[in-house]
């Protein structure tokens, strides 16, 4: 089995590569957002305690993350491995995925970090407010305040795996098709030592 984490501030590129990774390695793809609005729609017993929290403006406990992130690998033993999108955002949450994967006997392979320059992270997302209909993708400064809160809370993640020596950082810029080369020969790399 076989498990990245996908960094990137917003505007890098994440979903797009994330879609090309899924596809060429086989990957099942983990967005802790997916899992909770399916668990929802589910009614299963995560998906009702998540809903009930949601519902107050609460937001939901590792704990239940954990627990729908476990489902999800239960459910998908045979998958060759997991792109984690949108999980862990803090150390807590890391050290709780190392834990868990640790159970089913894996654990997370690589992470990589896409590396964007801010100024064309706040050009890429002021283009695509154009046509996104997003409101936090049409004004420079909540784009940029976005840019200094995904660098915050992903920084102490980033130093938890770079402890474990886990992190490459990639050259996000460039076409899609380069950016796709640089990721996919850092991944050929890593599987061909695959360290779990």
């Amino acid at each position: 089995m076989f498990n990245l984490i996908l960094f990137g501030p917003p505007g890098s590129g994440k979903g797009t590569q994330s879609e090309k990774i899924i596809s060429k390695y086989q990957l099942h793809h983990i967005s802790t957002g997916d899992l909770l609005r399916s668990e929802i729609a589910k009614q299963t017993p995560l998906g009702i305690e998540a809903k009930i929290l949601m519902d107050k403006g609460n937001l939901v406990p590792d704990e239940v993350v954990i627990g729908m992130i476990n489902d999800c690998l239960q459910q998908h033993q045979n998958a060759a491995g997991f792109l984690f999108d949108g999980f862990p955002r803090t150390s807590v949450q890391a050290r709780e995925l190392d834990n868990l994967l640790q159970k089913n006997q894996t654990c997370i392979d690589v992470v990589l970090a896409m590396e964007v320059s801010e100024e064309e992270l706040v050009k890429r997302l002021l283009k695509r407010g154009e046509t996104s209909g997003r409101s936090d993708d049409i004004n420079e400064q909540v784009i940029r305040a976005r840019i200094v809160e995904y660098q915050k809370k992903t920084k102490a993640v980033l130093d938890h795996y770079a402890e474990q020596s886990k992190v490459v950082s990639v050259n996000g810029e460039g076409t899609i098709e380069e950016i796709f080369l640089r990721l996919s020969k850092e991944l050929d790399e890593v599987q061909a030592r695959h360290a779990c």
